[in-house]
Order: C-alpha cells, then sequence, then structure tokens
C-alpha cells in the first residue's frame, strides 16, 4: 500500500458535528498539551521509533501536542495535521522518557499520554469524517468478517477462527478461556498451538469461545471508536454467555485491549480477570509444572513487545522463561526496560505505512546483529511478520518465545510459522 493523501467523508460517526466534536476535543487535551509545548524539552523525540528512522519533525511527540496549541489558537484545523498522526505504532517509549513522567518517580504508572493522544486524535479524524485509506478499508473488512484481514492472502473468516486448535481436543467455553488474536489464529497457527499444549502438559484447563470476534483494539487504536466498542459488547456477551470468569491472552495487543479498552467501556461492570500467558508460564516453571530438558542449541536475544515492557513494565518473566531453558546461550539487550527497541509493528503502522515499519523493524535487527546472535526471540506474533521479513537479511531467525518452550518441554508444536 502507498503513502496517500487522507479522504474526507462526511456523515460518519458524526461528520456534520465538526465544531462541537473539535472543541470537546481541545478541552479535553489542551493542558496536557500546553504542558509539553511549553516545556521546551524533547528528549522524547531520541526514543521515537519512528523519529529514529525518519527524522521529520511533524511526526515526532511533541509535533502531536504541539498541533493541538495551534488548533486551539485557530492556525490549523483536524483536516491539516490527521494525517500526522498515522506515524505512530503508540509503542509508548515517549511516555517514558518524558521529564514530566520521569519526575514522579514511577516510571508505568504516571505518565504523559501521548498514546492517548495520537489515539484520540485518530478519532477525531474519523468523528469529523477524515479517513485514511489504508485504516478505512482495514476496519471495513474487519466489520464485515468480524476479524482483521491480516495483511496477505491469508483467508480469513468466522468459520475458520478455530482451525488453528484441529486435533488439540480444547472443549468450548468454561470458566477460564483462551483468547486469539486475529495473526495468530489465521496465520501463525504455531504460536496458539504452542500456547494450548503447554497449559495442557501443565494441567490447567481452559476452553476457547463459543463466537470470537476481533478484540476491537486496532479499530480503537486507528479512530473507529464505535466499531470497537460493539466488538467488545459482543465479546463480553460471548464470556458472560458462557461463565467465562478469566480470559487468557498470548498476545500483547489484546492484553492492553482487555486492560484498558474494555475497563473504559464498561466501567464496574467489567469483572473479567485478564491472565497474560507468558506470566503464567513462567509461573509453571517455577512451581516445577513445566520442565524443560530438551536442550535448545542456539544464540539469542529477546525482543521486548512494547505493550508489555514500556507499557504494562513486564519484562522479568520472558527472560525467566528463556533462562530456564537448556542450551540457549543468551545475549540480553543493553536497553532491557523503559526504552527498549520497537518493531514497529503496533498501532495500525504497518497498515498504512508499510515501508515505515519495515525500516523500523530493521533498525531493530540491526541491534540484534551487534549481539552476535543467530535468533531474536519475540512475544508478539504482531511483531514477528516483520522482524522475519528484517530478519531473513541478516541471517537472524525470528522465533516465538512460548514455541520456543514447547519444543525444549518435548512438544510437536504443528501449525502454520507464517513463513
Amino acid at each position: 500500500m502507498t503513502d496517500t493523501e487522507p479522504t474526507t467523508s462526511a456523515g460518519e460517526s458524526g461528520g456534520n458535528g465538526h465544531e462541537p466534536v473539535t472543541m470537546e476535543f481541545l478541552a479535553d487535551w489542551r493542558n496536557a498539551a500546553y504542558n509539553c509545548f511549553s516545556s521546551g524539552h524533547k528528549f522524547c523525540r531520541e526514543v521515537c521509533p519512528v523519529m529514529q528512522v525518519t527524522r521529520n519533525e511533524s511526526w515526532t511527540p511533541t509535533a502531536f501536542h504541539a498541533n493541538v496549541v495551534a488548533m486551539e489558537q485557530g492556525e490549523l484545523t483536524v483536516e491539516d495535521v490527521a494525517e500526522d498522526y498515522v506515524n505512530c505504532t503508540q509503542c509508548g517509549a515517549c511516555e517514558l522518557r518524558c521529564p514530566n513522567t520521569l519526575f514522579t518517580g514511577d516510571f508505568y504508572r504516571f505518565r504523559t499520554r501521548t498514546v492517548d493522544l495520537v489515539k484520540q486524535m485518530r478519532a477525531l479524524a474519523v468523528d469529523n469524517g477524515v479517513h485514511q485509506p489504508g485504516y478505512r478499508r482495514w476496519n471495513e473488512l474487519t466489520d464485515e468478517r468480524t476479524h482483521e484481514p491480516v495483511l496477505g492472502e491469508v483467508p480469513v473468516s468466522q468459520d475458520h477462527v478455530r482451525d488453528w486448535a484441529e486435533g488439540l481436543d480444547i472443549p468450548i467455553g468454561g470458566e477460564t478461556i483462551l483468547f486469539v488474536d486475529c495473526e495468530a489464529a489465521f496465520y501463525r497457527t504455531s504460536v496458539p498451538r504452542a500456547v494450548a499444549q503447554l497449559l495442557q502438559r501443565a494441567g490447567y484447563e481452559f476452553g476457547l469461545m463459543r463466537e470470537q470476534w476481533c478484540c476491537g483494539g486496532p479499530a480503537a487504536e486507528m479512530g473507529y471508536r464505535d466499531q470497537s466498542r460493539r466488538f467488545a459488547e459482543h465479546n463480553l456477551a460471548d464470556w458472560r454467555a458462557s461463565g467465562v470468569k478469566r480470559v487468557l491472552v498470548l498476545d500483547p495487543h489484546d492484553y492492553i485491549t482487555f486492560t484498558e479498552d474494555y475497563p473504559a467501556y464498561f466501567g464496574d461492570d467489567y469483572d473479567i480477570e485478564i491472565v497474560l500467558v507468558v506470566e503464567l508460564l513462567a509461573r509453571f516453571l517455577a512451581e516445577g509444572r513445566l520442565t524443560p530438558t530438551v536442550p535448545i542449541e542456539r544464540t539469542i536475544t529477546y525482543h521486548d513487545p512494547c505493550r508489555l515492557n514500556k507499557r504494562k513494565g513486564i519484562w522479568q518473566e520472558p527472560r525467566q522463561i528463556l533462562r530456564a531453558i537448556p542450551g540457549l546461550t543468551f545475549h540480553d539487550v543493553d536497553r532491557v526496560t523503559q526504552w527498549s527497541y520497537c518493531s514497529g509493528g503496533g498501532g495500525g503502522l504497518p497498515v498504512e505505512k508499510p515501508e515505515l515499519t519495515a525500516r523500523i523493524s530493521a533498525s531493530r535487527l540491526d541491534k540484534a546483529a551487534q549481539l552476535d546472535v543467530d535468533t531474536l526471540v519475540s512475544a508478539c506474533p504482531w511483531s514477528e511478520r516483520p522482524l522475519s521479513e528484517a530478519g531473513e537479511a541478516r541471517a537472524i531467525d525470528v522465533v516465538d518465545i512460548h514455541e520456543l518452550l514447547a519444543e525444549s518441554v518435548g512438544i510437536e508444536v504443528g501449525g502454520s510459522t507464517g513463513r
């Protein structure tokens, strides 16, 4: 897909009410924008993955806030700036690097809300009838199929959302269910197969949804809030109809959606426990419910998914898993916590600007190559596709952490690795 100008279409999600919608947005974001704009600090720019590879001043976190100031002053409109906000992976690095965050002393709870600003500016654009062509088509297809189209030629439909589980004898429903993101369910089927078999090996009971739809998180990230909420309402209704109390997630993007977007939609009525599979597996290893015994002779480093590390502060458990696997030589990255490297695979960037995602992934693989490794281990199916493509040029294999652990436990995973 090429980089094209945004199209304008009034009438969708309130397209005829530009002024009230815009004024409400500016009232919400005025103080935050002025705090950023007036501080003069630009530390966030050097940790922004987009800025690192483009050096485009219009696509920086500070510019995103400055645009709000200019809009309030009547110098710019949402039509003028909407396309700039495509250039963000919503990784959260800028928030952690901002002095306004650092001064609080808690990196993960009190932060400058640039990610939210990007999401809401994209939503403002959609509400005012300003659409990015890639985003619009992606969400139209998602709405039609109830699942993301998944880049490429993979057939996607409700009839095949559980095909990845063929032969694993997983029941439908129960108090605990496993939610499998669209990329893993239709493209990287080896990932959910590895997860399911590890859970079964540990004796952990779980089922699958009766009718799973996309989590709705990508729609929210691209600005299509009404669609996101409809999908969330469907999934929550499905969980409640089956008596679900706990949802296991393997994808960091789903984890963000279920722990941030859904509580915002449903408030106190949202009483579902969300469990990240990586944390659960680390616990099983500590308890002796899983024991890796098959040596895996690889020299590896670990890629921190931004939504786990930067957004949620989850970085220890994946390393506990990797250090429990015999045979691995683990060379950790120099940026372990707040400012770990980005893959470029988040925030809808691959949908609208795949060439920019590719540049960011190439930069990430350059960092891995400096450590003299043959394998980069990831914990995010959405990151693994662009990372794998970049890894081919550097003779570095990209492997999912769940698959690696399953191999060491002696499980033949099966399914597609997307290659």
